[in-house]
């Protein structure tokens, strides 16, 4: 399973710059930059604070990828 999340796909779809959604969330902008680039996977609380930013439910923000993997 991979870890995966939209949220920069959410703060393009909200014409929102990362200066804008760190404001509403309470968080940094290196904080928004890292959790974007996958350097950094949210706590709950800021997952959550920021799937309501965006009005989502958090599991449509944040999700997990399955990896098929081909036996020989």
């Amino acid at each position: 399973m991979i870890f995966r999340h939209r949220v920069k796909e959410y703060r393009l779809q909200n014409q929102w710059s990362q200066e804008t959604l760190c404001h509403k969330v309470g968080v940094s902008r290196q904080t928004i930059i890292s959790i974007e680039s996958y350097r950094y996977n949210p706590s709950l609380e800021l997952g959550m604070k920021l799937a309501h930013a965006f009005s989502v439910p958090i599991d449509t923000l944040f999700y997990f990828e399955f990896q098929s993997f081909d036996t020989p």
